[in-house]
């Protein structure tokens, strides 16, 4: 049986480390850090989330929608503004598609009832993932006290 910290030591992220990088980095580490640990939690909760064509249309759309934001030309903007819609809309399916993943791998591997909000979710997607894999041991430990 896997331990409960496995996922969290593969990914080894602190959420905080997480937003600050990504702020600093203008949101590529976001995108980064999707690429490499999706695969971590696919292999982890024997599920599929993504493939690499759904990270890098990610990446297209938050790149093309920054490349063209700002330009001047009204349909560049809305351009930009579609793309970025876009790639919000991915990061969010992706969080609830993983977000599905970790409570069935918590409630079949580790018998613990992960309640995962769908309104933090969908409101700060990757980031609430990260912070729920990284809560992961502390829910294990709350849910054998009761």
């Amino acid at each position: 049986m896997l331990d409960i910290n496995d996922l969290k030591n593969q990914i080894n992220t602190k959420t905080m480390n997480f937003v600050l990088l990504t702020i600093a980095t203008a949101g590529i580490y976001s995108i980064i850090w999707l690429l490499i640990n999706y695969k971590v939690i696919d292999k982890t909760t024997a599920t599929t989330t993504a493939t690499d064509t759904y990270i890098i249309c990610i990446a297209v759309c938050v790149g093309l929608g920054g490349a063209f934001a700002d330009t001047g030309v009204v349909v560049m903007d809305v351009l930009s503004a579609i793309l970025i819609i876009a790639s919000s809309v991915l990061y969010i399916v992706w969080a609830f598609r993983v977000r599905k993943s970790l409570q069935k791998y918590a409630l079949n591997t580790h018998k613990i009832d992960l309640r995962m909000s769908g309104f933090y979710t969908f409101l700060f997607n990757v980031y609430y993932i990260n912070y729920c894999i990284n809560d992961l041991p502390e829910e294990q430990r709350k849910y054998s006290v009761i």
